[in-house]
């Protein structure tokens, strides 16, 4: 009979082997820019702000 040690080595082999034989999926993915595009912002894009009051008391 096998030493439990070795018992377990072949098991761990044979798990990294069945990992290393599993199909993978690759997506085709965009490459990424040189540099990140930084957005300015324009008094357009700015959104507008301000305050209301709601009096709940009348």
């Amino acid at each position: 009979m096998l030493d439990a040690f070795i018992i377990e080595e072949i098991k761990r082999r044979e798990r990294r082997r069945e990992e290393h034989e599993r199909p993978v999926v690759e997506l085709p993915l965009p490459a990424p820019d040189e540099r990140p595009r930084r957005r300015t912002e324009t008094e357009d894009d700015k959104p507008q702000r301000g305050v209301v009051v709601i009096d709940l008391l009348a």
